[in-house]
């Protein structure tokens, strides 16, 4: 049985190298010119390898060589190494240059149409081989995601738990929140819409269960000393705009995923107090991670 030592022993790739050009070239001077090394290292390579291999590689035929062919059958095998090594290099390079790279991103819906949407773009067209794979809102923490290496980049309009290794966090803006009323409702006439104004009237939610994104505007009623009077629980802006326009009732949306509002809605600031939600981006200390995040910080929103 061989000893621990050869069963450890494993084939130098520039050793292989060696010999692909020594077989290319037909002698060891050649190959030595062609590699920028002396006839004597190459010589020495060949040896190192022949023990390594435990074969005999080369013959000297007067004053140079022939491969045998336990070494025409190395160099074949070697050159589908060579290949591959060829095409890590290659993906390598492309991932530096952002060709090719592969981002996860997760975001929240009201971002998906005025922040996702122009910043994918612009990100692809400054890494147009680049993959983009998008994710609304999973179940979970977003922010454990990023740190765990499950997404490079999370818009997130919620608290970040303190204390995350690998993860950057950037403070975006503050996005405020409006009313939007059935456009003959008597508060449509007002240009602002008072917290407390909105007691006793019906409401249609957009999101449901309420969440974070809701908590600013629920502690803006609490201290007016009222909770919303829900009539229609929905999870879709759009829909929820939908049945305001058919007078259902109103809804306190985020000014963010009001971008197209419905025809038949008229929206107004919520003042008195404003309630504001923070939007945050954390991404991982990635190039590809980097550039999206740069993409985001360009969105212009108005």
């Amino acid at each position: 049985m061989p000893d621990d030592e050869e069963e450890a022993a494993v084939l130098d790739v520039r050793r292989l190298q060696v010999l692909r050009s020594v077989i290319a070239t037909g002698s060891v001077s050649r190959a030595a010119e062609a590699l920028g090394y002396t006839p004597s290292s190459v010589s020495q390579q060949m040896a190192a390898l022949q023990r390594e291999t435990g074969l005999r590689l080369l013959e000297h035929v007067g004053r140079g060589v022939r491969t045998t062919a336990a070494a025409r059958l190395l160099d074949e095998r070697a050159g589908a190494i060579f290949e591959q090594i060829d095409e890590v290099e290659q993906a390598l390079e492309d991932y530096r240059e952002g060709r090719g790279a592969r981002l996860r991103m997760e975001y929240f819906t009201t971002a998906g149409q005025s922040m996702v949407a122009p910043a994918v773009a612009a990100f692809r067209r400054r890494n147009p081989g680049a993959r983009v794979e998008l994710l609304l809102e999973p179940e979970g923490d977003p922010a454990l995601r990023v740190s765990r290496g499950e997404v490079d980049v999370a818009l997130i309009s919620s608290e970040v738990p303190a204390g995350l290794d690998g993860v950057t966090e950037t403070h975006l803006f503050d996005d405020p929140f409006d009313v939007v009323l059935p456009a003959g409702h008597r508060l449509a006439a007002q240009e602002a819409v008072a917290v407390a104004d909105l007691a006793g009237e019906p409401w249609v939610t957009h999101e449901w269960p309420l969440g974070s994104c809701s908590e600013p505007l629920l502690q803006a009623c609490a201290a007016h000393g009222f909770r919303p009077d829900i009539c229609i629980e929905c999870d879709d802006i759009d829909t929820a705009q939908g049945l305001i326009a058919a007078g259902l009732g109103l809804g306190v949306m985020p000014r963010l995923g009001l971008a197209t509002p419905h025809e038949g809605v008229v929206v107004r600031p919520l003042v008195d107090p404003a309630p504001q939600r923070r939007i945050r981006l954390l991404r991982v200390a990635e190039p590809h991670a980097e550039e999206m995040a740069r993409a985001i910080a360009g969105v212009d929103l108005g």
